[in-house]
């Protein structure tokens, strides 16, 4: 393969996670947008989409995309159960993303499994903190998308 032909390979791999990253994110906001609702959070549209335009900032957007829906709850309702409903909601929210969405979205789009999708974040942000995080979904597109050719440049 030529220099072209790896530029080609990786331009492909990432252009596929980016649109994973976009699906993760439309699913994100969706979720929000229903929980927001159910919750009677006002300004939930907003807060969703801010949620979803977020969710390309790794481990940090999801903690921002909190803040909005709080303050929009504390101003309106000033007590705790609502706010206490609100950070049951965002956990919920971040554990179906972090082990159910982003992994499967991975591995249809970009070929990634499923169970490197989970550990490579892992592994990456111990090894490189907070870059490693940062780089390890398209740095894993981009492997897999090279095995893959490599599998089928052999087989």
């Amino acid at each position: 393969m030529d220099f072209r032909g790896y530029l080609h390979l990786t331009g492909s791999a990432l252009k596929n996670w980016l649109l994973a990253q976009l699906q993760d994110s439309v699913a994100v906001g969706l979720l929000w947008l229903m929980g927001l609702y159910a919750l009677k959070i006002p300004w939930a549209p907003l807060w969703a989409l801010l949620a979803a335009l977020l969710q390309f900032v790794p481990h940090l957007g999801p903690v921002l995309s909190l803040i909005g829906p709080v303050l929009a709850a504390a101003a309106r309702w000033q007590d705790w159960e609502h706010l206490l409903y609100l950070l049951i909601l965002y956990a919920v929210i971040v554990v179906i993303d972090g082990l159910i969405l982003q992994p499967y979205l991975l591995r249809r789009t970009a070929k990634v499994p499923m169970l490197a999708s989970i550990f490579a974040p892992i592994i990456l942000g111990i090894l490189i903190p907070f870059w490693g995080v940062l780089l390890a979904p398209p740095l894993l597109a981009v492997v897999y998308a090279y095995k893959t050719s490599a599998l089928r440049r052999t087989g």
